[in-house]
C-alpha cells in the first residue's frame, strides 16, 4: 500500500483525537463546564475557550474545505465540518453559555484572528454554510476586538488578519491596520528569510506560529488592492519559501527538533509554516513534497505518542514532549495548546497530490546516513535590506 495513504489515515485519526474534546463539548454548549484550565498564569479561563476554538479550526480548516468526500474520510470530514459550524455558533452567540470573550484584556485579538484565519482557509465550510444569524454574530464578535490594542510585535498581524477577513466577506474594514502590519514587518525583516518579532530578533518559532503564515495569507488576500502590497508579496513569498526550507532541516531523523524559545507547549504547531508552504505548493524545487510529509509524520508521532500528552478525558496537557507543566509560560493554558493542529494543514491536499505519494527521506535523514543532500544556501535578494 502507498505509505502516504497510511500516513494520511494516521494524521486524520490524530487530528480527530485532538479536536474531539473541543468540538464535541462546544457543539453541546458545555465547553466552559467541561474544559480543564491548566496554567501557570492567572485569569486564563477568560481566554481559554476562544484560544481552543480559533487555534484548532485554523489547523482543521483546509481539510474541512478540501478533504475527500469519499468513504470513511468523507464521512468524518462532513461530521467535523458540522461540528465546527456548531462550535462557531456556540462561541459567538451572546445567549450561549459558551459565548467567548472578545473584549476583555488583550488576548482576544490574538485568538479572534486565528478564528478569522480559519474562515479564510475554509470559506465554503466555515462561512458560506453558516446561517445568516451566525454570520452576523461572527462579524460583531470580530469587530468588537477593535477595542483591543495589539502589542508592537507579531500581534500587529492579528488585527490585520481580522480586517482582512472583514474585507473578504464584504464588511467595512480598516486598511490602515493591514498596511501598518505589512509595513512594520517589512521593517522588521532580518535577512535570510527571517523576520524579527518586533524590532528585535528572537530565537523562537514565532516566524512559524504566526508571522509568516499570516503575512503570506494576508498578502495573498489583499495584494491586488495596492501596488505596494503586491511588491511586498513578491518579496515575502521568496522569504517564506526560504524559511520553510529552514524548518524542514530542523527535523532530526527521529522526528525531534530543537526546543528553542518560548511557547514550546504549542508542540508541532512550530511547523505551521512548513505545513502551509506544502499545502500551497510553495516549497523549493529541491524539497520533495513526500519528504515534507515524512518529516512531519515523524514529528507528529514523536510528539503525540509521548506519555501523558493527553489527560484522562482526552484534553491536551501542557508540555513539549509529554506532560511538562513548568514549560508553560503564564500566558499558556489548555486552550492555547490547540495551535498544534496547524501541522495538519496539508490534509487540504487531495490524496492524489504528490505530497501523499510514496516515501522520501528528509534532509537530516540524508545527511546523517552519509547520503548526498542539497547544500543550504542563504537567500540573497537585490531588493531586500
Amino acid at each position: 500500500m502507498n505509505p502516504g495513504k497510511l500516513n494520511r489515515a494516521y494524521w486524520i485519526d490524530t487530528l480527530r483525537r485532538i479536536a474531539d474534546p473541543v468540538l464535541v463539548h462546544l457543539a453541546k454548549r458545555e465547553l466552559k463546564l467541561k474544559m480543564p484550565i491548566e496554567t501557570n498564569g492567572e485569569d486564563r479561563e477568560r481566554y481559554a475557550g476562544l484560544e481552543a476554538l480559533g487555534r484548532l479550526l485554523c489547523g482543521l480548516a483546509p481539510w474541512l474545505e478540501s478533504g475527500s468526500d469519499e468513504g470513511e474520510e468523507g464521512r468524518y470530514r462532513r461530521e467535523y465540518a458540522e461540528l465546527a459550524r456548531d462550535a462557531i455558533d456556540a462561541g459567538t452567540d451572546p445567549s450561549s453559555p459558551d459565548y467567548m470573550n472578545f473584549t476583555y484584556g488583550g488576548q482576544p485579538i490574538v485568538d479572534a484572528s486565528f478564528l478569522a484565519h480559519a474562515i479564510l482557509r475554509a470559506p465554503t465550510e466555515l462561512w458560506d454554510k453558516l446561517d445568516e444569524r451566525v454570520k452576523a454574530n461572527v462579524i460583531a464578535a470580530l469587530k468588537a476586538t477593535r477595542t483591543r490594542k495589539p502589542v508592537y510585535s507579531n500581534w500587529l498581524l492579528f488585527s490585520a488578519m481580522i480586517e482582512t477577513f472583514l474585507y473578504r466577506v464584504g464588511e467595512d474594514w480598516d486598511q490602515m491596520r493591514v498596511d501598518y502590519a505589512i509595513r512594520s514587518h517589512e521593517n522588521w525583516y532580518m535577512g535570510d528569510g527571517v523576520y524579527g518579532d518586533g524590532p528585535d530578533y528572537h530565537a523562537d518559532y514565532y516566524n512559524s506560529f504566526v508571522i509568516q503564515p499570516m503575512l503570506v495569507d494576508i498578502l495573498d488576500a489583499v495584494h491586488t488592492l495596492d501596488p505596494e502590497w503586491a511588491a511586498v508579496r513578491e518579496r515575502a513569498l521568496l522569504r517564506a519559501i526560504r524559511y520553510a526550507s529552514q524548518l524542514e532541516r530542523l527535523i532530526a531523523p527521529d522526528g525531534t527538533y530543537p526546543p528553542l524559545g518560548r511557547s514550546l507547549a504549542y508542540r508541532f504547531g512550530a511547523f505551521q509554516h512548513l505545513a502551509q508552504m506544502a499545502l500551497q505548493h510553495r516549497m523549493e524545487a529541491t524539497v520533495e513534497p513526500a519528504q515534507v510529509r515524512c518529516a512531519l509524520t515523524a514529528v507528529i508521532r514523536r510528539t503525540i505518542e509521548a506519555p501523558n500528552t493527553f489527560d484522562a478525558e482526552g484534553w491536551l496537557t501542557v508540555g513539549f514532549c509529554g506532560h511538562q507543566p513548568d514549560i508553560g509560560e503564564p500566558y499558556v493554558s489548555t486552550g492555547s495548546l490547540y495551535l498544534c493542529a496547524a501541522v495538519f494543514l496539508p490534509l487540504g491536499l487531495p490524496e492524489s497530490d504528490p505530497f501523499w505519494q510514496g516515501e522520501a527521506a528528509w534532509t537530516q535523514v540524508k545527511a546523517w546516513s552519509g547520503r548526498d543532500f542539497p547544500m543550504d544556501k542563504v537567500l540573497k535578494l537585490p531588493f531586500s535590506k
